[in-house]
C-alpha cells in the first residue's frame, strides 16, 4: 500500500496542476502520461512526477510543439536519456519556420499597402470582375 499512498488521484493531479481531468485522460490515452493503476472506486493514480510532465507537456505546447513530438521527447527521457538534444533540433526548425513566416507576412504587407496606397474606386459595371482593383495584378 505504500506505493498507493505516494499515487495521486486524477482529481487531485487536476487541481494540482490546473489541466482538466480531460485533457489528462486524453494525454494518458496518447500516451504522454501513465497511470500507476486505479483506486478501488475505479480512479485512475498517477505516480507524484505526473506534475512535473504535465509541467513540461504545458511549457513544450507554449512553444509551439505539437503534442506527438512531445510524445517523442518523453520516450527519449523515458528510457533514462536526456532528450534537450532532440528538443533543441526542434525548436531550431520552429525558428526557421516563423523566419520563413514573418517573411512570408512581409511580402503579403508590402503587397496589401501597395494596392491601398493606389486605391481607387471605379464605378463602372460594365466589367465582369467583383472587384477590379484586388484582381488587378
Amino acid at each position: 500500500m505504500l506505493a498507493q499512498e505516494q499515487s495521486k488521484q486524477i482529481g487531485v493531479v487536476a487541481k494540482e496542476s490546473g489541466v482538466p481531468i480531460k485533457t489528462i485522460r486524453y494525454y494518458e490515452e496518447l500516451g504522454l502520461l501513465k497511470s500507476s493503476g486505479r483506486t478501488e472506486g475505479g480512479f485512475r493514480l498517477f505516480n507524484s512526477d505526473v506534475l512535473e510532465r504535465l509541467h513540461f507537456i504545458k511549457r513544450a505546447q507554449s512553444l509551439g510543439l505539437s503534442l506527438s513530438e512531445i510524445k517523442d521527447f518523453l520516450t527519449v527521457h523515458d528510457r533514462g536519456e536526456l532528450p534537450c538534444k532532440h528538443i533543441k533540433t526542434k525548436l531550431e526548425d520552429k525558428v526557421k519556420a516563423i523566419d520563413e513566416q514573418i517573411q512570408q507576412l512581409f511580402i503579403l504587407r508590402q503587397q496589401l499597402q501597395g494596392l491601398l496606397s493606389s486605391w481607387e474606386i471605379k464605378y463602372e459595371n460594365s466589367n465582369p470582375t467583383i472587384c477590379p482593383i484586388i484582381e488587378h495584378d
